[in-house]
Formats: structure tokens, sequence, C-alpha cells
């Protein structure tokens, strides 16, 4: 049988750089499997990717050795255009990836292209709009679709030219849990119905693991650390090493002295087994705790009663909630129910239609312009190219200080000790343009984090990093709000990150806050996880599988473990 794709001792340094950034890889891939690639930050995952779907060396320019062959014919003179017959990409990033100004249009590109006659295009848009489940979007503009329906356009805009191999580049990393989880299921059919091989960038191990996967392949500094099945990286006890976040199911078995490698499906937490699991983990299940009045708490922010609209679509209509000084808050809910709107709201990018906002000690926020709105109430927004001002590595984390008059010395005192926290020193005489998006995601979150404002709104600042950095940011955060009483608000798709970090959870669904609740008392709770479109996670699945009591304190034990 002819390899889907084949590489062999190939090597790859880019034009600007010292040094290659890829190793002697060696990877063959057959036709029909499914692999996660995977590895830390600056492992070299992208550009394997980009190495692949032709970005390089057409569009990024360096130099290739070795052997490179797809569906057996050596592709690497070939153009990104002769590339796109055999390999297929979906980015992270889907807006940079719509050209039609609808639906239909995006769809039906690679077609014109092609100069496919009138009638097969329609015919072919529509086929695959029904697949895709996109019938009723035909004629919607792509950039106002949720993330989810997005990645579905994508996906057609690469099927439709009857790609027979796809490459994902994180796409969970916008998504939340249920329409993640959605678009893994449909994957799954399509790759069945149409003998797709499909190779997938992706942190996200837990969720992947739920749906087919045949191989992980782990990358570290350029080179191929892991190649092997699911079931034997699970125990391998290595998962951090790997720079990859080992599953809840599987930190509770740990915690509980449960042996992984004595484990029969360990990657399925409804099914997996083993000698004594039951018993271990009945014993590890914590009595219910007896609710008790907390104190009173001080109010830092007070939204009352707002409403926002776009044009005639009314987006909130009576929000009304409390952050309180020195909490941890997650704001969790489906794509499209107004969790960034709401924080832009308050950081004041937007402007409300009515109600009001009161900041303690300063009273309506409708009084303050944006910037004097910054000293207090700090938002690093979901896509870092929104957020960057500067063209220096560091004077991007060192502008908002300067522009407050801080002292060199001392901004020079701050800035390289947030370089140094996000992996960024070592190139903060660099551009900005030569970052990747998830260290361009690192860079906003530490320019806003040097102002060491009263509230911090995070809006997915984990998306798209690994673990180990994602951990990193993620306890930086926790130092900040330990040490300062800051009060952080993180938006989020990631129940793990909640439920490790927050004390509190907000249910914003529909413009609506549906509940205010604890972590895991929100994921004990089937109905609200179902509206807010989250998923369970998997204690949940491993206590139903044994029947185990109090899952959300199973969880809590995990969460805060």
């Amino acid at each position: 049988m002819v390899a889907a794709m084949e590489l062999q001792d190939v090597s790859f340094k880019y034009d600007s750089q010292s040094e290659p950034t890829l190793h002697h890889i060696n990877l063959t891939i057959a036709p029909g499997e499914r692999v996660l690639l995977s590895g830390p930050s600056g492992s070299g995952k992208t550009t394997l990717g980009q190495l692949l779907n032709g970005l390089i060396p057409h569009a990024y320019q360096g130099e290739v050795t070795g052997n490179i062959k797809i569906n057996g014919h050596d592709i690497k003179d070939a153009s990104i255009f002769e590339r796109s017959f055999d390999i297929g990409t979906v980015l992270q990033d889907t807006d940079t990836q719509f050209v039609g100004l609808t639906v239909a249009e995006d769809i039906a590109f690679a077609l014109e292209n092609d100069h496919v006659g009138h009638d097969e295009l329609l015919t072919k848009v529509k086929q695959w709009a029904q697949t895709l489940q996109l019938d009723e979007l035909l004629k919607a503009a792509p950039q106002e679709l949720s993330g989810g329906q997005k990645q579905r356009v994508a996906m057609a805009g690469v099927l439709i030219d009857d790609s027979l191999i796809l490459l994902f580049d994180e796409p969970l990393a916008s998504l939340d849990p249920a329409s993640g989880h959605r678009m893994l299921a449909l994957l799954d059919e399509l790759q069945e119905k149409y003998h797709l091989t499909v190779i997938m960038i992706e942190h996200r191990l837990e969720d992947v693991l739920q749906h087919r996967l045949d191989r992980v392949v782990v990358l570290d500094k350029g080179e191929v650390t892991f190649d092997g099945t699911p079931d034997a990286i699970l125990r391998s006890n290595t998962l951090h090493q790997y720079g990859l976040a080992m599953p809840g199911y599987l930190q509770l078995l740990e915690l509980a002295g449960v042996d992984l490698t004595a484990l029969t499906q360990i990657a399925q937490p409804e099914n997996v087994t083993g000698p004594d699991v039951k018993s271990k983990l009945q014993a590890l299940v914590p009595k219910p705790q007896v609710a008790h009045q907390e104190n009173e708490r001080e109010p830092i922010l007070t939204v009352n009663h707002l409403g926002f609209q776009y044009s005639d679509q009314q987006l909130f209509k009576d929000v009304s909630l409390q952050l309180f000084k020195g909490e941890l808050v997650a704001l969790v809910g489906k794509n499209g129910s107004g969790k960034s709107t709401l924080s832009k709201l308050i950081a004041g990018f937007m402007q409300p239609s009515s109600g009001s906002m009161l900041l303690n000690g300063i009273g309506d926020l409708a009084q303050l312009s944006i910037k004097e709105r910054a000293d207090y109430i700090g938002y690093v927004s979901q896509n870092p190219n929104d957020m960057v001002t500067q063209s220096i590595i560091y004077d991007e984390v060192a502008s908002g200080l300067r522009l407050r008059g801080k002292s060199e010395s001392d901004i020079q005192e701050r800035v390289n000790q947030l370089l140094k926290l996000a992996g960024l020193y070592g190139m903060r005489e660099w551009p900005v343009t030569v970052l990747s998006y998830g260290q361009k995601k690192r860079l906003t979150i530490i320019s806003v984090l040097a102002l060491e404002p009263e509230v911090l709104i995070l809006d997915e600042p984990t998306s798209g990093q690994d673990y180990a950095n994602a951990q990193a940011i993620m306890q930086f955060v926790q130092d900040l709000n330990a040490t300062f009483n800051t009060t952080v608000v993180v938006i989020t798709h990631d129940m793990s990150l909640m439920l490790e970090i927050a004390d509190r959870s907000l249910v914003l669904v529909d413009g609506r806050v549906l509940a205010d609740t604890t972590p895991a008392e929100l994921l004990n709770d089937q109905n609200l996880v179902d509206q807010a479109d989250l998923h369970i996670t998997t204690i949940h699945e491993l206590a139903q599988q044994y029947d185990l009591a109090n899952p959300a304190g199973l969880t809590a034990l995990i969460g805060k473990g």
C-alpha cells in the first residue's frame, strides 16, 4: 500500500534563523489514519504542518533537506496549488481562511479556481453544505458565524476539492466543549465515509481521545520523541515530559493508587477497567460538604440591568452580576452567547444601550475614558493580533508602563521578569511578526499583566498553548490574584482549567446569566451543561462507569490538586 504521507530524514532551517527548526524527521502515515501531532510550544509542530501543505518554502523561505512524498509522489518542488489537490488545511484562525462574502461563495472558491462548470459547482456546493450541516447558512457571511460553524465552512471549502488528506491546526482552540465534540464526531463520520487521512495539531489530548485516534506523534525541539498508540502514551506516565496534560480521569485513578499499566481500554473513561479500580475509587469519594454561610464579600464591580444590541439585534436585555474583590471567576457558555462582548463592554471598547457598571471606589465606568478605565480594568483579547501595537517584543510589554511615566530601570526589571515567565526573554529584541500564534498570545497577556490592574479579564488565555505554558501563565495569574488581591475573570472553554483555578463559575447563554455556582457543581448539573454547550468531564464519565457518588467532589479533588 502506498503511504498517504512519507517523510524521510527531513530537516528544515528558516532563512532568518541560524539553526534548523526540524531535525531528521522520519514519519510515515498510512491512508485513512488519524494522527495527533502534539508537543510543547516551539517544538516544530506548526513548521512541520506548513512544510506539508506548501506554505514552506513558498510563503516562508528556508532550506529543506530529505524527501517528502504524498500519495507516492515527491512534492518538494510542487507548488501550493499542486499540493492542494492532495492535502487541505483548516487553519487555527478560520477567519484568515475565508475569501467569499457568503458561505456559498467560500465553499465554491476552490472549484471556481479549477474552472469547474456552473451546474457541477452548484451541485457540489449543495452536497457539501448538506454533509456539513450548512444548508441554512449558505447566504450568511462566514465571519458572522459561531466558532463551530466557521470550522465546518472551512472544512467544506477544503473537502469540495476532493482532498483526501486533511490537516487541522488547533481545531478545538476556539470551540466550546460541546461544539468541539460535535466537530470531532462529524469528522469521525466523514473519515469513515470518504476514507480520509487526518492529521491534527492539537494540545487538548483529553478531548481528542474521546474520538477516533490511531496514533500520537510528539515533537520536541524539532525531533520526533514519541510515535505510538494513544494507549502507549497514556501508560508511559510521561505526558508532562511531552508537554501534554494528563486527562482528569487518569489523574483521579493515579490519586486512588491504581496501576495505570494494568488497565484495559485506558483511553476511554466510560469503559476503562482494571484490578480493584472500583474499590480504590470508592475509598477516594469525599463526603458531600455541608453548605456554610459565606462572610460578607466586598463587591468590586457591579453590573446592573445591562443591555446591548448590534444594529437591530438585541444581544443583552437585562444582565446583572457582581464581581468581588480578590476572586477568580470563570465565565463560560456556548459560542455566540456574548461572553467576549460582555468583557469588551466592561473594558470600555463598546458602549451598552442601557444599564450601568459601577466600580467600587470609582463609580460609574461610563465616566471614564478607555485609557482611564485601563488603569483599573485589564483586558486581553482572544485574538492576539488585535492587541499588538509595537513592532519589537520588548517594546510591546513596556508600552503601557511607558505611557504611565514609569522609569526605564523599573520598566526593564518588570518587563524582563514577565518575558522570562512567558518564555520570550531570549527573543526580546526580535520583531513581533516572527512569533507564532501561541507566542503572541503569551505576549499580549503579559503586556496587560504588566499594569497590575484591579480587575483582569482574560479571553481564552490558554487556547493554542501547550500544557507547560498554560500552567505557567495561569500560575502567574493565580500569584497575581493572591499577592495583589486582583479580581480575575477568565473566559474559557477549557473545563479542566476552570476546575483548577476558579472559585466561581458564571454561566452566560444567549445573553442571559443562567447560573452562578462553583465549577464542580456546574459540571455535576447535566441540564446546565447541556444548555451551556459544555461537556461533562472525563471524571464524571468515570464516576458513571463505576456508579460513584459525589462526582462533583471527585472533580474538585483534581481541580484543586
